[in-house]
């Protein structure tokens, strides 16, 4: 039997990167074989989980044709051996070496989230330039997608593709020195430094002593004069080098308010992406994969409820099923339609049940305009601006995604998203467009009362 796990081993590597095979498979050792059951070992606790999830089924299935037959898979924490000398960690004090033992990553001031990887982003319409073009930025040589700006609203996975980045850069080559951190975390860390005579310690480290910059939330820098100028020394200085730049905020640079010009044109002077609300098919896809991760078995019914109704963000989804398992086990209720709906009544509000429609008669209704004028190719202002506050509507007020919203007025998604960011930024800057937008904001909620 061990000279058959020796054979498994064999036909997985080619099935997998090469350092994950150093990694995961060939830390494993034949401890024994019961029957139809090959016992193998894992160093610790973290290595047994992790494969167990991530590559059990593989070696089964490898197992299953080597072994000519069906074999289960038991894995075991191998025998702790004999304790290893410290060694001195280079300040004076004695630490334990751990060999195999995945640790966090510490990038800057932050921890890359262990789950924020490539693999687990579930790609759809709605973020597939995004991830494209993290991908292609993390593994190319060339770096043709630098700087990388991605722009989203909170829980739409913009995070997860930053860190994603970082991990894959990382898994590549772990000498490569990261620095993931907020534009918060950025601007506090250089108080303290003017504080307390610190500032070349500051400049050092993210300008000299950093290859991938990972930049988050840079909508917080607005009105920071002194540390936009800093910030903007620091990615020249960066860029000079031809290090990675990748950036995320839920705002533009132009939209972003007291943003220097000089700074909003480094932030975009790469490639700007989007990542959208999750279109049906892709929350489908979300859900699936979420749901599997909580160990929850739902109805194809289930399923394409939450998909219908859950597309504010996939935080909103993963708090929806989080809901249903708890009901189900606290309450012992079975996971059913009826309870579905239950919880899905405390996810979603009553606005979003406005229809396309609605919100068409209210806009046509109160700018006094032919619908048809709506889907017109005009552009004049008294046909454009009710089209953009149709949009806006639509899109903070239904369910509908980019595509429908674009069909409902013959336009692509990209049109409707633009529309509706100008909305977005008169109304922080125009009192006549804010007060026109609230004004149709109470006639939609009158209506669904």
């Amino acid at each position: 039997m061990r000279a058959i796990w020796e054979e498994v081993k064999n036909q997985v590597r080619p099935a997998i990167s090469e350092k994950s095979f150093q990694l995961w498979i060939s830390s494993m050792v034949f401890l024994e074989n019961n029957d139809d059951t090959l016992v193998l070992g894992c160093p610790n606790k973290f290595a047994r989980n992790w494969i167990a999830d991530n590559y059990k089924g593989l070696i089964e299935q490898t197992l299953d044709k080597v072994g000519n037959g069906h074999y289960k898979l038991d894995l075991k924490v191998k025998a702790p051996a004999k304790k290893r000398p410290l060694t001195d960690n280079g300040n004076g004090s004695k630490q334990l070496s751990l060999p195999n033992m995945p640790t966090k990553r510490r990038t800057g001031t932050r921890w890359l989230n262990k789950e924020f990887t490539f693999d687990r982003f579930v790609v759809g319409a709605c973020n597939e330039f995004a991830f494209s073009a993290s991908k292609a930025l993390a593994l190319g040589a060339n770096q043709p997608y630098n700087p990388l700006f991605m722009l989203a609203s909170t829980g739409l996975g913009k995070s997860h593709l930053s860190q994603a980045i970082g991990h894959a850069i990382l898994n590549h080559d772990p000498t490569v020195r990261v620095c993931y951190i907020t534009a918060e975390d950025f601007v506090n860390q250089m108080i303290f430094a003017l504080r307390n005579s610190k500032i070349d310690e500051f400049k050092n480290k993210y300008r000299r002593s950093c290859d991938v910059l990972l930049l988050e939330e840079v909508h917080f820098l607005g009105g920071k004069g002194k540390t936009q100028v800093e910030l903007g020394y620091t990615l020249d200085a960066l860029a000079s080098a031809r290090k990675k730049l990748i950036f995320t905020s839920s705002l533009l640079p132009k939209d972003i308010p007291n943003l220097t010009k000089e700074l909003s044109s480094r932030l975009t002077s790469g490639v700007i992406t989007t990542l959208e609300r999750p279109d049906y098919r892709t929350a489908l896809k979300i859900l699936q994969k979420k749901s599997a991760e909580q160990n929850l078995t739902l109805s194809e019914d289930i399923f394409h409820l939450f998909a219908k109704h859950l597309t504010r963000d996939i935080r909103q989804m993963e708090s929806a099923l989080r809901c249903l398992k708890a009901k189900a086990e606290l309450m012992n209720a079975k996971i059913d339609l009826a309870l579905a709906k239950e919880v899905l009544r405390c996810h979603v509000s009553e606005q979003e049940s406005t229809r396309m429609e609605d919100i068409e008669k209210i806009v046509c209704r109160y700018f006094k305009m032919d619908p048809l004028m709506l889907r017109s190719k005009s552009r004049k202002k008294i046909h454009a601006y009710p089209r953009s506050v149709y949009v806006y509507l639509c899109r903070h007020h239904t369910e509908a995604t980019l595509e429908d919203i674009g069909k409902s007025i013959q336009r692509n998604h990209s049109t409707v998203l633009y529309a509706s960011e100008v909305i977005e930024h008169k109304i922080r800057v125009d009192n006549k467009v804010k007060n026109h937008v609230n004004f149709l904001r109470q006639r939609l909620q009158s209506m669904t009362k």
